[in-house]
This record gives structure tokens, sequence and C-alpha cells, in this order.
């Protein structure tokens, strides 16, 4: 199983809105097939396996990280394909909440005289899938913030100068997270600062995907010759308004290949949850938001955001003024401050990267 589960990691940034899933087939004591989902709309792992298998699979054991589909999607149920290679056991690493699955690959499989088990690294599957899993079952895409401070907790210098406060290794991670998630979210103000494209650099010349650009802009304030309206040939853009935006604007910037969704308004701005319905509705599954301080104070207030990743970089750079990784408003008391729990530490190079989980009360 850990062998399927580690398969499963390389469909990273290819399958989704699919699970990442591996399988390996065992004979008499040795791997005689393995596979993963490797592309969205492509052969599952299971039938990956079957397709690697070096002699006949018939009598054999298959170990698949998650529940073998059983119904027709993009491509025929897996389970079923199971049965007809005359696979004798199956160990299973976690079943799966998808409605249209839900015990029913299990239930097909021990009908045809199968052996199942399942229930194993469940935990490790879960966190691997934990994209999928929330999307699935809420229809809401996962959120990670991303942040990156100085060891004073500053994002920039009192100019506003940021660049840069990681280290390289650091925003090569960073490029592997908009690799992984389908989508990338930002404030219109960071776009007026930095003009930056969004797109995804990986290390090695490996080929990325570069995720859809969302844009949180209620007003329509978003320069027209930015890049990120202008390179809608290497990557969508996506642009957050509200009713109060300029129609004019709206159009010029639908007619430069982008796409506009009026939002429903929250305090003169974007309701972030309504932002969220419907990009759910678009089958965005996951999202990075690398926001600025107003944007990330928001998403917090809004209880949107689900796991942090924050950079602490070996810095101290002071000013009063110097912007700090979340804004707005804030909380009045220390009883009310969102925690963070499962909280994961990894040194970058000098860097430490923290991972947590987000806990909110009630």
């Amino acid at each position: 199983m850990q062998l399927a589960y580690n398969l499963a990691k390389k469909g990273c940034g290819g399958v989704s809105p699919n699970p990442l899933v591996g399988a390996v087939i065992v004979k008499e004591g040795k791997i005689i097939g393995e596979g993963y989902h490797e592309i969205y709309g492509g052969p599952h792992a299971e039938v990956n396996a079957f397709r690697s298998a070096k002699e006949s699979v018939e009598g054999a054991t298959m170990y698949v990280t998650l529940e073998p589909c059983s119904h027709f999607g993009k491509t025929p149920p897996c389970a079923q394909a199971i049965v007809d290679n005359k696979i004798a056991r199956v160990v299973v690493g976690m079943l799966d909440p998808n409605p249209l699955v839900a015990g029913r690959g299990v239930k097909l499989l021990q009908e045809n005289g199968i052996e199942v088990e399942s229930d194993f690294l469940s935990a490790e599957l879960t966190q691997l899938n934990r994209v999928f899993l929330k999307f699935i079952q809420s229809k809401q895409p996962y959120i990670i913030m991303k942040t990156a401070m100085t060891l004073d907790g500053k994002i920039a210098s009192r100019t506003g100068d940021s660049r840069w406060v990681s280290n390289e290794y650091s925003r090569a991670r960073v490029h592997e997270l908009r690799n992984e998630l389908m989508a990338i979210m930002l404030g219109v103000d960071t776009v007026i600062a930095d003009d930056p494209m969004l797109t995804t650099r990986l290390s090695n010349n490996k080929k990325g995907r570069n995720p859809i650009r969302i844009v949180v802009d209620s007003k329509a304030r978003i320069p027209l010759d930015s890049k990120i309206l202008n390179t809608s040939a290497e990557a969508k853009t996506i642009v957050a308004v509200t009713v109060a935006a300029n129609k004019n604007k709206v159009d010029k910037i639908n007619a430069l290949g982008n796409e506009v969704l009026i939002i429903e308004e929250k305090d003169g701005r974007v309701d972030l949850n309504h932002l969220m319905q419907v990009l759910g509705e678009k089958g965005i599954d996951g999202i990075l938001l690398e926001g600025g301080a107003t944007l990330n104070y928001a998403a917090l207030e809004s209880q949107i955001i689900d796991e942090v990743h924050a950079y602490i970089a070996p810095k101290i750079i002071g000013g009063s003024e110097a912007k700090t990784p979340v804004g707005g408003e804030g909380i009045e008391k220390m009883s009310d401050a969102v925690n963070l729990q499962n909280v994961r530490f990894e040194n970058i190079a000098d860097d430490i990267l923290i991972v947590a989980d987000v806990v909110y009360k009630g």
C-alpha cells in the first residue's frame, strides 16, 4: 500500500478534480503490475496496473489506495475490470465518499466472490486527497492560504518592496503548489502593485500546469494592460466583481479573452462565500490564495481557508508601516483568534515552512 501511495502522488497536477490513486498487483509474493491515475479523463490506476502486468493477474491481490469506482464516467468502472481480470483479493486504502461510489465498488467486488480488506494508510491517504474529499462532499473548493514573511512578521518593507522575502527553494515549492491546485487567487491591489503572471515554473525544466487565475476586484479596478488580462493563451483568468463595477470596463475585460463573474456584494466588496459557491459550480476544486493582507483577512473572516502554508525567512526588516500577512480590522480579543491544528514544520534551506489546518469556532 505504501508503494501504491507513492505512485498516486505522481498524478499531482494532472488529475483534478479526480482523486490521486495508485494501484499495485501482487502475485505469489512478487509485484507483477503497478499504475496510477496519470491524467484527468485518462485510464484509472487499476487499468494502468493491468496494462503493465508482466504475467496473468488471475488469482492475484490488488492494492489500491481508493475504493474502485463502480460507475461509468469518462472511463468504464474499475470494479468491473477487477472482476473481469479475475483478481482474487483487493486491499483498499480508503473508501470513496463520492455518492456515485460510496461503498458500491466494494459491494460489487464482494458480490463476485472477491475478498476485500479496507482502511490501510487511510490517514495518509485522506491528507493526500484532501482537496478531492472536500470538493466531492461540499462542492466547495479547498483553499490553501500561502504567505511568506520575515522573522518579524513582515511581507514587504515599508516601501512595499517584497522581492524576495523567501529563498529560491521556498519559491520553487510554491510553484509545485501552483501545479497541484487548479486555481490561484489574489486581490486586485496585488495586480496593481506587482503586475504578476501567476504561471507555473517547475524546477528541472519539468512541464507544469498553469492554474486558473482568479482576481477579486469588486469595482473592476484592474488595469487593462496588466499581464494577467493579456495572457489568456497561457492561462485562464477570472475576474470577480460586484454590480458596482463599471459595465464598460467589464466588457473590455471580457473582450480580452477573460471571464468576469458578477458576485453578490457584502460590506461593499465581493462576497467570498458566494464566490466559492460559484467557483465550485464551475468545477474548481482547489485554490492557492496568494493574496495580500486585506484579502487574507477577508478570507479568514469568511471562513473559507482550510489550510495555511507560512514561509518564515531569517530576516528582520522592521517598520511600523510595513505590511503583515493578515491585515483588515482584526480581532478584539485573543479568544476570537483563528486557531490552527495539525501543525507541521519543515526546513527549506534557511527558511522555515509551517503547514497547519485552520479551525473555526462555531
